[in-house]
């Protein structure tokens, strides 16, 4: 890893956000951190301070006073980056924080990239790779669920559960390379049966993790929720709704809604994304036409599907046909049967009995539209997250134990084919390596400068 780190620059960045506030937070990090900073600083010697302690004074250009500033020192290896790092916390003026950046490039620091203060953490040894990916995914979390999910990585349990995999399966490795030194008599060291007994525990456990993508993809990302009906059916009265705000225009005409509307809440800490969509129905008007093939398209991408039947107008029959289809087109989803106060008691008995998984409501009651969010959560199924069970959410990973996965199987056809040593060794090593690249234990500087440049400048 030391031979990724090209140089020993010391880096600098603004890690607050861009725009004026209270204050902004200057960091450094580099052997030179802490001498740069002291050229500037007037109040204790900062060389001569202990580590994890803050300092008052004031930062100064020649005789110039740019602002009063708290210090924060950390001396390596007692940092995130395990080098000399300084925070400078000064007032959050956008001239004070340029002022103070430009002093200390021309003393000697340089702009940080993307991601480089952390790419540096990583490089030092600080974490794996899977847990720095997790920093940029924790900074990222907008809800309970992602936030959860980023910290869960982000403190190694799924790097360990890679490395228990990958330490197992190093054994075995060894063992067959070691009876490739003995290729002239017949020895074995790896029993073939053992090996392929640990494979078979091992596939069980990343076809698990294999698997949990599909929630940790809805928990990092959000869940996008079509909601779906004929004309005037009360899409976009139930929009606004579960928005809490008037989104979506709201009229007794048919075919208002033409475009696809969103928008995003939190639900018992997940995030789902309501999508509005034109009515369903055939129609010679160009527009609406459009609008109604952009609804069967968001249709087929969505993870759940909320399909309004306005109970004010229903028809059995057509009502049936519709259900069929949603079936036929195999995403998950919700029959809602929509303006409960315009409906005869009689008449829901009949649907309910038809239909007992169909949820009825106004979407004009409060109350009503909050067990609808009860039923929504519960059909995204969070019981495996909550039990703390690994969960997959970055795709690189996902991507890389598939890939593993398919390297495990050819060793054990290899094995089912008594195939040569030094073909069921290399398809070990490939397993390994398969492995290594999601904690960075293989990794190359593109993967590398891929991660870390979509981290933001100051992290």
């Amino acid at each position: 890893m030391q031979a990724l780190i090209q140089n020993e620059d010391t880096i600098v960045a603004l890690s607050t956000p861009q725009g004026i506030g209270a204050i902004g937070v200057i960091r450094l990090s580099g052997k030179d951190a802490i001498t740069i900073t002291d050229g500037i600083f007037h109040g204790k010697s900062l060389v001569d301070q202990d580590s994890h302690t803050i300092h008052f004074g004031t930062v100064r250009d020649n005789d110039k006073i740019l602002d009063e500033v708290l210090i924060s020192l950390f001396i390596a290896p007692k940092s995130f980056t395990k080098e000399n790092v300084v925070e400078i916390s000064c007032h959050g003026s956008n001239y004070v924080i340029r002022q103070i950046m430009q002093l200390l490039i021309r003393k000697g620091a340089r702009t940080a990239k993307p991601g480089e203060f952390t790419k540096r953490a990583f490089l030092h040894g600080q974490f794996d790779l899977a847990q720095a990916e997790a920093v940029a995914d924790l900074i990222n979390a907008d809800s309970e669920a992602s936030h959860q999910a980023a910290l869960n990585q982000m403190r190694g349990g799924f790097s360990n559960d890679i490395k228990h995999l990958r330490d197992e399966l190093v054994h075995f490795a060894s063992m067959i390379e070691l009876e490739l030194d003995f290729g002239e008599e017949d020895v074995e060291f790896a029993s073939r049966e053992d090996l392929k007994a640990l494979i078979d525990k091992l596939l069980v456990v990343i076809d698990g993790l294999i698997k949990s993508f599909d929630l940790g993809n809805v928990i990092k990302n959000g869940v996008p929720t079509v909601i779906a009906g004929k004309p005037n059916a009360g899409k976009s009265t139930l929009l606004n709704a579960l928005l809490n705000e008037e989104k979506a225009i709201v009229s007794e005409i048919a075919g208002t809604t033409r475009d696809l509307i969103e928008d995003e809440v939190i639900i018992g800490g997940v995030a789902f994304r309501f999508i509005d969509t034109a009515g369903l129905r055939e129609t010679t008007d160009v527009i609406e036409a459009i609008g109604v093939e952009r609804t069967e398209a968001s249709m087929k991408k969505a993870s759940l599907i909320i399909y309004l039947f306005d109970l004010s107008t229903i028809d059995i029959v057509e009502m049936n046909k519709e259900i069929n289809k949603l079936e036929n087109a195999g995403v998950p989803f919700l029959k809602l049967g929509n303006k409960l106060d315009k409906a005869t008691e009689s008449q829901v008995e009949s649907l309910q009995a038809q239909h007992p998984d169909m949820l009825f409501l106004s979407a004009k009651d409060p109350e009503q539209v909050e067990k609808l969010k009860e039923r929504v959560l519960e059909l995204v199924n969070l019981d495996k997250f909550k039990r703390g069970d690994t969960i997959v959410t970055n795709i690189r990973h996902y991507d890389s134990l598939l890939q593993t996965r398919n390297a495990l199987m050819d060793v054990i056809n290899g094995i089912d084919n008594q195939i040569t040593n030094d073909f069921v060794a290399m398809d070990i090593r490939q397993s390994l390596h398969y492995l290594g690249e999601i904690t960075g234990e293989i990794t190359t500087d593109d993967l590398l400068t891929n991660i870390f440049g979509k981290f933001c400048i100051g992290k």
